[in-house]
């Protein structure tokens, strides 16, 4: 008997285990899912690969110059009359420019793919609270229900006291108000479930009328790290801090730009002219087209106001991403202490509501023993019967605020 009794106590804890699992395993599908067709993640990413694009035009030379001529009047020469002329010439930036501006813009193509990976981690986080709170609705639907069974049986007792003159018709009227309130309770949460059943399935991106798995009871998360660790890691890991670096590193490769570009540049061609011949000339090269490779020039940049305030603009936004990033650590600080503190409240009350729940609970089976046999305690156990019902709706808010938390922490820190 015992070992029955055991193997049924096995099989009911492997399978809860097997459903949380389960359902955590949803929660990473839904995540999946939303990743790949979510219309803003797609608009960030593809704006990230706009920017990458950017890479291979600023890396590239300066298109070379073509120009042709044309004697209206053929030039005499020795050799014959000039008839047309052609120039080619290339220019070439200094030393380095072109892998600086190539720099700069891939660091700008990386502060855009943070800004992607932020988006990402953002839907994650609204993914999951919209996940949690529909099991929160879900779970407050039940519970009310439950709630509503137990006013019922309490008003066929009423009835019942009511017929034997151990009890006024008032007891019964007390028990239709309140079944009245829980019934507009209950609308109201099933109002809500559509509302939140909508804003989940439009994160994916899927018909609003899909439905969505959830748990008979919710998972605890726990914290990715220690409390004194996960502000380094915060700082470490976050996609805004790590879109700033990128800026910055883009600012200082700009300021390289500005120097070389400050610096001489170089042009190289060639010309070639079309030569008819000379009928009256006996020279052996009658008639040859000339041809002129290389002809070298270099452009001096004299007028250095421009390039100064080139280099002073790039030191400038060094400076502004600088404070920058200052400002988001200070911010990310304070939102950490706040996201903290709103995991640990919800692990305190996650204790006291069940504590609660369980002690109203037995209070109400003893009152309505007790109205059962001499009609007494009426007030009270409709009283109690509230707080039994705030106590489990709050146990289960509880769960969802503790799980959002954590959420959100995860979201700092890139997950």
């Amino acid at each position: 008997m015992k070992v029955k009794i055991y193997n049924i106590i096995l099989f009911s804890l492997l399978l809860l285990i097997s459903t949380n699992t389960f359902s955590q395993a949803s929660l990473e599908n839904y995540l999946k899912i939303a990743a790949e067709n979510n219309p803003e993640l797609k608009a960030t990413f593809s704006e990230y690969m706009a920017a990458m694009e950017k890479v291979p035009q600023v890396g590239a030379l300066p298109d070379p110059q073509v120009a042709f001529g044309y004697f209206i009047e053929p030039v005499e020469t020795r050799v014959g009359p000039q008839k047309w002329k052609f120039n080619l010439t290339q220019s070439f930036p200094w030393f380095g420019l072109l892998n600086a501006k190539e720099n700069v813009a891939t660091e700008m193509a990386n502060a855009n793919f943070e800004k992607f990976e932020n988006s990402k981690s953002n839907l994650f986080f609204e993914v999951k609270t919209a996940f949690y709170n529909y099991y929160f609705i879900e779970k407050a639907i039940k519970i009310t229900k439950q709630n509503m069974d137990i006013l019922q049986v309490f008003k066929r007792l009423s009835l019942v006291k009511i017929e034997s003159g151990k009890a006024s018709i008032v007891d019964e009227l007390r028990v239709e108000l309140e079944l009245n309130d829980l019934e507009n309770q209950l609308a109201l949460f099933k109002d809500t479930k559509n509302t939140i059943q909508t804003n989940f399935n439009n994160l994916l991106a899927r018909e609003v009328s899909n439905s969505i798995i959830i748990p008979d009871t919710l998972w605890q998360d726990k914290l990715p790290f220690d409390k004194l660790t996960m502000l380094d890691e915060i700082y470490a890991s976050n996609h805004q801090l790590k879109s700033i670096d990128h800026r910055l590193s883009a600012f200082v490769n700009q300021e390289v730009v500005a120097k070389k570009e400050g610096l001489p540049k170089f042009n190289i061609g060639l010309n070639y002219t079309v030569v008819d011949k000379n009928p009256s000339s006996t020279a052996v090269d009658n008639g040859k087209d000339a041809f002129l490779f290389p002809s070298v020039g270099i452009k001096i940049p004299i007028f250095r106001k421009k390039y100064k305030a080139l280099i002073k603009e790039a030191k400038l936004l060094q400076e502004a991403e600088t404070y920058k990033k200052e400002d988001k650590k200070n911010v990310l600080s304070t939102i950490y202490s706040s996201s903290y503190k709103n995991f640990s409240d919800g692990d305190r009350r996650i204790t006291l509501n069940q504590k609660q729940a369980q002690i109203a609970k037995k209070i109400l089976d003893v009152l309505i023993i007790s109205y059962s046999t001499d009609a007494k305690d009426f007030e009270e156990v409709l009283r109690i019967e509230r707080q039994l019902l705030k106590y489990e709706l709050a146990y289960q808010q509880a769960l969802i605020d503790k799980n959002a938390a954590i959420a959100f922490m995860n979201y700092l820190i890139g997950k």
